[in-house]
């Protein structure tokens, strides 16, 4: 594999697992120095051992703005730059409105949102200096509605319109700042959704290619837009979603 990213310091929250963890192989793969945030600091750990390479580990939980910051600078502290944020940190909730408690729905926001928030403005000025690249860790469901899904559609539809706004905003700074918007992903966050095989066929039958994606699937994407090969591409939302969005709901037709 090419080693797009030698010399490259890669700063990924959520790192420890899922689509952070796939993102963290992919850049460590291409020669990347990492820098990695995770609540679960034995499973960073873990990681890191298993990547080899030079890797620095964080306890990390992106609701904490001093948390964020604290991350940001130990990337500089021990390697004087950043080159790429992957924002990945989220979590998930599925319930109406007016179910639950109202923490539930601040969970995610704190989370999937205001994560992304503090880790951009914590990294911004040391993207200007290196003329780095943000990627945001969305969905498609930061692009439409899904049922019983309205907490984590309105963090994640911030999330890609944040992308978009902040794209603009630092365009003639140098910076890029994109977007991944997977459907199904078979990771932990999913992995209740995997033991309904019913549910499952569901979302296979609507997905053209006819499966949900592994981390990998979406790592691909997310070095791509971090690479110099997407040096013209910036406030981009990217499905990475085996075809689901390019369908307009109906079912196939015989």
């Amino acid at each position: 594999m090419m080693a797009r990213f030698a010399g490259k310091v890669v700063v990924i929250t959520g790192a420890a697992s899922g689509i952070g963890e796939g993102a963290a192989r992919r850049f460590a793969e291409e020669g990347a120095t990492l820098v990695l945030g995770d609540i679960d600091k034995g499973a960073l750990d873990r990681l890191a051992g298993e990547l080899g390479g030079t890797v620095e580990t964080r306890e990390t939980d992106v609701t904490d703005r001093a948390a964020c910051e604290a991350l940001v600078e130990a990337a500089i502290d021990r390697f004087g730059r950043i080159d790429v944020l992957v924002n990945d940190a989220g979590v998930d909730h599925l319930g109406k409105l007016d179910e639950g408690d109202f923490s539930e729905f601040t969970k995610v926001i704190e989370t999937d949102l205001y994560g992304v928030v503090h880790m951009s403005r914590a990294a911004i000025a040391h993207l200007r200096a290196s003329k780095g690249c943000i990627i945001n860790v969305s969905s498609v469901s930061g692009l439409g509605g899904d049922w019983n899904h309205s907490f984590y559609c309105a963090a994640k539809g911030a999330v890609s319109n944040f992308t978009r706004a902040l794209a603009m905003d630092e365009a003639r700074n140098g910076v890029r700042v994109n977007a991944v918007n997977p459907s199904l992903t078979y990771i932990a966050l999913t992995a209740g959704m995997r033991e309904q095989p019913d549910l499952i066929a569901k979302f296979e039958e609507r997905i053209p290619i006819g499966r949900g994606a592994e981390p990998a699937d979406i790592a691909g994407a997310i070095a791509f837009l971090a690479s110099d090969d997407a040096r013209f591409v910036t406030g981009v939302n990217l499905p990475v979603d085996g075809g689901l969005t390019a369908s307009n709901g109906q079912p196939p037709l015989s």
